[in-house]
């Protein structure tokens, strides 16, 4: 089990990120626009520094949701290996079996 707090530090980073999608998709688009002269695209990269770095997706850490473990992360079941193995060995997955030969 991870740290509580890693795992409400991650949280809080997840609700920063969706708040400020919008605002940082139309500054890159500024700054990435050839059509845009060179100062408004300067200015745009100015505000988008002054942002505060939690609000960036990059910044988010893929966790388990039931154990909240940071790595052997599966996208699509959003668990980790070692619980979507346990889960899956107890047959609570469904179309799901474990593999052993």
């Amino acid at each position: 089990m991870a740290k509580q707090s890693m795992i409400e530090k991650n949280k809080t980073r997840i609700r920063l990120s969706d708040l400020d999608l919008v605002k940082r998709k139309a500054l890159k688009d500024i700054i990435m626009s050839k059509k845009t002269p060179i100062d408004e695209r300067f200015q745009a990269q100015l505000k988008l520094a002054k942002m505060r770095r939690n609000g960036a997706q990059t910044r988010v850490r893929n966790r388990c949701t039931l154990t909240g473990r940071p790595r052997g992360y599966h996208n699509r079941v959003k668990m980790s290996r070692i619980a979507l193995r346990e889960l899956a060995s107890s047959g609570q997955i469904p179309g799901m079996t474990k593999s052993s030969w």
